[in-house]
């Protein structure tokens, strides 16, 4: 029995054609190298054109971007569980397939769309989003850079940190306040180009897991941006962002749950072939009931995770389910992979054991997209309390 490759109603013969592509090309072009990539802290910019030449980024871009224009977060989902199942955090294909590019393909002009759509499709332009500040992070209210308008241009001041894809992006969007009197309404989405003058990026900065995917401060120094790159409108960012983020913690939230089910299969193969006492340490009762434990919230997340997906098709994801979804999942996995980690003994606090790897891995999923305070937060005010 295997979580991870149990077939599941929510895919049809087609999708599961395609999981054998994706799951080939983490097999082929990612596992081999990733501890290499580990080390550097960052992934080559091949793995991003190969992933493009294998169909496996931006479905919902439509055809004449250079897209498949499949609108069908499905196929999203199974590129997720195969990099998930693989063990393969490095290249930070969800982030720009399942968060940032929706927000070109939604918001950007016919021009913006030719510009940047087909290289976003190949892999040769890399996408990225800065929201978090050094100072502000869940509360976007709260951010400090700021962007000037000069007229057919503006001129954006200010620091990010924390960005995903940092170092590799050719394309970062950013949340800048482009009118300090407005509040929320003030928010607007600058498209940062790689070259521009005045933008640098800062350290790769050092994680406690994750280690191959980059992750950058971001420092913008009067740097002029075009108004040809505003994303939407001016003064909409923060309600563009409120729309965009449901998708964005399931995208965490279906990532989670497929930790979840890689993390009872490593459970289930040690507790089979590793012995104590003469016999396989699943024998004994305690890991016995521990494993069915594991098992059974596995199955319970996988679930409401794929009746989340069935919803987000039919349109009727809202920012409650989502929040659900990503608060239960990753407290889940984080919970999980303690239990693990404990079942393993010794080795499970060997590096050299996936379990090890996907205990410190597992960490920042409470943490980022909105941390689980956040999700508790939107909930209950929801409920009415």
């Amino acid at each position: 029995m295997s979580f991870t490759t149990e077939p599941r109603e929510i895919f049809d013969a087609e999708h599961e054609a395609f999981r054998r592509t994706a799951r080939t090309f983490f097999e082929k072009e990612v596992v081999p190298f990733h501890d290499e990539w580990e080390k550097a802290g960052v992934v080559p910019r091949d793995v991003w054109t190969k992933a493009g030449d294998s169909g496996l980024l931006c479905f919902d871009v439509p055809e004449e971007y250079g897209g498949p224009g499949v609108a069908d977060f499905r196929y999203n989902q199974i590129v997720s569980e195969e990099q998930t199942r693989a063990g393969t955090a490095g290249p930070g294909f969800s982030v720009h397939t399942d968060i940032i590019v929706p927000y070109i393909t939604s918001l950007g002009t016919e021009e913006q769309k030719q510009r940047w759509l087909p290289g976003c499709v190949s892999g040769e332009i890399i996408t990225a989003i800065a929201m978090t500040e050094p100072g502000a992070g869940s509360d976007l209210q709260g951010i400090r850079t700021n962007a000037v308008d000069k007229g057919d241009h503006y001129v954006l001041n200010g620091s990010k940190t924390f960005i995903s894809n940092g170092i590799l992006s050719d394309l970062v969007i950013v949340v800048a306040r482009t009118d300090p009197e407005a509040g929320h309404k003030g928010i607007s989405l600058l498209v940062v180009e790689r070259g521009m003058a005045g933008f640098e990026r800062g350290r790769n900065l050092e994680k406690i897991g994750l280690k191959a995917q980059d992750t950058a401060e971001l420092f913008f120094d009067n740097v002029v941006v075009p108004k040809e790159n505003l994303l939407g409108e001016e003064g909409a960012g923060f309600i563009y962002l409120m729309m965009n983020l449901p998708q964005e913690r399931l995208a965490i939230a279906m990532q989670a749950a497929s930790a979840s089910a890689a993390l009872v299969d490593l459970c289930l193969d040690y507790a089979k072939t590793r012995e104590a006492f003469g016999k396989p340490i699943g024998k004994f009762q305690h890991n016995r009931f521990l494993i069915a434990e594991m098992a059974t919230e596995a199955r319970i997340a996988q679930v409401f995770v794929d009746d989340c997906i069935k919803k987000h098709l039919e349109g009727k994801l809202d920012s409650t389910l989502a929040s659900m979804a990503k608060y239960w999942t990753t407290e889940l996995q984080n919970k999980l992979a303690g239990q693990a980690v404990q079942l393993h003994g010794g080795y499970g606090y060997m590096m050299e054991y996936p379990v090890a790897k996907a205990f410190i891995d597992s960490r920042i999923s409470t943490i980022y997209g909105g941390t689980t305070e956040i999700q508790k937060e939107i909930i209950g005010r929801s409920l009415g309390v």
